[in-house]
């Protein structure tokens, strides 16, 4: 039997890793790693210089071997690798991230550096991500068949499948795209507002908006376009 390990970068309580790790049921025994709270926006950070706690938790899927740790993601990953799973998994599969990982949002996400890291180490990875706050039914209809499909589909060293699933209503969804490349677009504009002052310690708060308009053929463009947008994406390219 198949192991899978599932991890994520919202946390151990997220909704979107419940909904993962019950889909990871159909194609082996699963192992859950998360971190104890929310790790958002952390890129492949690791933790080097202190201990990384890890302990079994309650989790409402039956059947599934379940851990918070006090590190980052990608040590999620790392450990499932090397500690925790009898002989490592055999597959990876992080998220489901509230938040889509596409575009320059890439090099940010700590979704996207768990599945780096799992790559790393040479284990089939599929990364999913989500609009953060509408309703996720065209997820919930597509992603087991988007699943069945990459689970066994090749990929590069070093590579991971990426898969962003539109927050659109279902009605509006307009299909899946195929070897979608990461949107070069530009994708940010702004900066960050001063929000307090205290002799020569200045506080700021980042501040900025996202370019909705992605070339056809990128992750953006689908997502724009109201499609399932899937991809390679290649570390240390």
């Amino acid at each position: 039997m198949r192991k899978i390990l599932v991890v994520n970068d919202d946390g151990i309580t997220s909704e979107g890793l419940v909904r993962l790790a019950r889909l990871a049921k159909k194609y082996g025994e699963v192992w859950v790693i998360a971190p104890n709270r929310q790790f958002s926006a952390k890129s492949h950070s690791a933790t080097f210089w202190e201990p990384i706690e890890i302990w079994p938790v309650d989790f409402p899927v039956e059947d599934v071997h379940a851990y918070a740790i006090s590190g980052t993601p990608s040590d999620c990953s790392c450990l499932g690798i090397n500690e925790v799973i009898p002989g490592g998994p055999d597959r990876v599969f992080c998220g489901i991230n509230l938040g889509y990982n596409i575009a320059s949002d890439i090099q940010y996400s700590a979704t996207v550096g768990a599945a780096m890291e799992a790559a790393s180490h040479g284990v089939h990875t599929i990364a999913f991500s989500e609009h953060h706050e509408a309703p996720h039914d065209v997820t919930d209809k597509y992603i087991e068949g988007i699943a069945d499909e990459l689970i066994d589909k090749p990929l590069g060293k070093n590579e991971i499948w990426n898969v962003n699933f539109p927050g659109c209503s279902l009605e509006e969804c307009r299909g899946i795209k195929y070897g979608c490349i990461v949107s070069q677009d530009d994708f940010y504009a702004g900066g960050y507002n001063e929000i307090a002052r205290d002799g020569d310690k200045i506080s700021y708060q980042i501040d900025f908006a996202r370019n909705w308009q992605g070339e056809e053929g990128t992750d953006l463009g689908a997502i724009v376009g109201n499609y399932i947008s899937v991809g390679k994406v290649k570390n240390y390219s």
